[in-house]
Formats: C-alpha cells, structure tokens, sequence
C-alpha cells in the first residue's frame, strides 16, 4: 500500500472520529478526499459532511447498506422543502425553511432532530429567513410576514419576541453577539420603500438605533440581505443592490466596505449569504458563481470554494443560500435545490503538510 493511500485512510479516520464526536451528518463515500484549494496547492478546507434529514445523524448500518443495495430500496426522509438560513455553534445547527414555515435543529451530539415553530399558542412561524445562534444555542429566526425576530431555545420551545410590526418593512437577516446582548435586524425595505436599514437591538428587547437608508454612500444600503457580528464586535452587513459588504462598530458607525459586481474572483454578482469565522475572516456566497468566497476582515479575497453542479456532489452548489462557520471553524453551506447543508472543515498545518508529502511521493 502506497503512502498516498495510507494517509487517504487516516483521513478517512479523521473524519469518521469528527462524526463519532459531534454526529456532523453523513459523509460521502468519496474514493478521494476533496480538498480547496486542490493539490498540488496546500489544502485549507476539506469536504467533511452533508446535513439532509434524520440519516445523516444516524447513519444506517453496514447490513441495512447492504440490504439496500440488494433490494434496490434507497432510505430517504427528506425534511427539508426550500432551506433559506443557517446557523451554527456548539454541536447544534439551525436551519429555517421558507416553504414548510418552520425551523430545524440538528443536535450532533444528541443525534436528534428537533422541528420548532409549527404549533403553539405562540411562536408559530410563518416565513422565517435569516437564523442566529448565541452561545447559550438559543436560536433567533427573523419572520418576514411576521415582521419580528422570534426566540426559541436549544430544543426549539419558544421564549419570546424582539421587534414591533411596526419597526419593520421586510425583515430578512439577524445577528446576535454571543452573549445575546446585542440583536441585529436586516430590514431590506422593498422597490419603492427608503427603508432599507440596520436595526439594533439591546438583549431585552429595546430598540438601540437604525442605521441608513437606501441609497450607494457610505452607511447606506440598497436591497441588504444578511448580517454577521465578527469575534471583535465588527458587524458586517450584505449590501446585495450595491454588491458589497460593508462594516460598522457595534453602536452602528461606519468603518469600511468593499465589493462590487463583476465576474472575477472577489467580485459579487447574487450573494445570498454573510458569516464570519473566528478569525474574523468573512464568508460570502453566491447563487451566480455557485460557490463561498473568503475575504479578511481588509477585504481582500483569500479562498473560493465550490463550483456549479447539476449534480448533488460534495462541494458543487446548485442554489447557495445561508452560511455559517461556528467556534470550531466547521463551515455550513445550505443548497436550496438540493435541500442539504454541506459541511467543510479546516485542514490542520501539520494535516496540510502529510498531505502535500505524500502527493509528492506519489508523483
């Protein structure tokens, strides 16, 4: 057995003992790990999961495989209709779901699936969008036929609600600092609305201050989508008219911004989805290019994952929409054709450099 096979299996192990830890979904029985960039080039981030429904928790056994494969029968329980946002942190991944109106809480560690937001005297949703996690894994999901921003817990039971009607147009995108003591709320307005805005929030509820309006200065926003709040307090907005990101201080001042639509790496053209790393590092997808690039927190682009697929493989994207990275540095992409969230991981210095090694050796 060659080197370059040898380290394919301890791969294989790694990934096998990240499922074991944390249960992150299923993983695709590839011949060959698929690595960004590719080598030759030192690999950064690795395919390491998909997140569909209740078999990428628990994956069937060796013998019902086989089972399978004998009778022609393939076990799928799709849960998933139209997935919109993700968020992540600590073994537990939220998603909402435009089409079935509902939100889903994937608990790795559990293996358990909880749905939330269906029944209830309160905290039915309607049309969720965006979806936020604080550290505590209480989930916030912003409705935009709601308009408010609904609090459920870990398990999905609702806590409370943030916002009046009247604050809001069309609220699309939420933020929560880790300890939840700031909440931020995208109001993308509409075609003939000024209203297109930032809304912060204190943890209580109280309404902090609005920043912008529509329009291309700085500050301002034209159809804004998503929003990310950085480890060091830096919020990120998704200014999608304007194919750009811009970046404000807690209290909402202006810093920087950068971006603009094209057709070269870096550019934007349909961003569909805003997070940040632990690093600072920013994540953005689009539904145009069929991938997420990654920007630090100058704007300078650093990574582009993924690629147009018209076939459900790991790593090429149909529809991206949401993304999330959580404190581990696992990176969640949500497919809307394919009704997954794919999952990547970072690749380790010392992992980066075995690899790199035994490609050498093999060539």
């Amino acid at each position: 057995m060659n080197l370059r096979r040898v380290f394919r299996w301890g791969i294989l192990l790694a990934v096998l003992g990240f499922l074991a830890a944390c249960s992150a979904g299923e993983v695709k029985e590839e011949s060959v790990p698929i690595y960004w960039p590719q080598l030759p080039e030192q690999p950064r981030f690795a395919y390491a999961a998909s997140l569909r429904n209740e078999n990428s928790l628990q994956p069937p056994s060796a013998a019902e495989k086989m089972r399978f494969r004998i009778s022609g029968h393939v076990e799928k329980k799709e849960i998933f209709m139209k997935p919109f946002g993700v968020a992540a942190h600590n073994g537990s991944v939220a998603v909402t779901d435009t089409v079935l109106r509902r939100g889903y809480i994937f608990n790795l560690r559990r293996k358990k699936i909880y749905s939330f937001g269906v029944v209830g005297p309160a905290g039915v949703l309607v049309k969720p969008m965006g979806v936020a996690m604080d550290e505590q894994q209480n989930v916030y999901v912003v409705d935009i036929s709601i308009r408010q921003v609904l609090i459920y817990d870990a398990v999905g039971m609702y806590l409370r609600s943030v916002g009046r009607k009247e604050d809001f147009e069309r609220p699309v995108g939420v933020a929560v600092t880790g300890d939840g003591s700031r909440i931020y709320v995208i109001d993308a307005g509409g075609i003939d609305s000024q209203r297109h805005r930032l809304v912060i929030y204190d943890g209580d509820g109280q309404r902090l201050a609005i920043v912008g309006k529509r329009g291309e200065g700085t500050g301002e926003f034209n159809l804004p989508t998503h929003v990310a709040v950085a480890p060091d307090g830096t919020v990120y907005v998704l200014d999608g008219g304007n194919f750009r990101i811009q970046a404000f201080t807690p209290e909402g001042e202006y810093l920087r911004s950068w971006g603009k639509v094209g057709r070269n790496f870096g550019d934007l053209a349909r961003p569909r989805g805003l997070a940040v790393d632990r690093d600072g590092n920013i994540y953005v997808t689009d539904a145009a290019y069929r991938n997420f690039q990654i920007f630090n927190p100058q704007g300078q682009l650093l990574l582009s994952i993924g690629e147009e697929g018209l076939e459900d493989k790991p790593g090429q994207f149909a529809l991206p929409a949401g993304i999330a990275v959580d404190e581990r540095g696992f990176v969640y992409v949500v497919d809307q054709l394919f009704m997954k969230i794919d999952v990547f991981r970072r690749v380790p210095e010392q992992e980066a450099a075995e690899i790199m090694a035994a490609e050498a050796v093999d060539r």
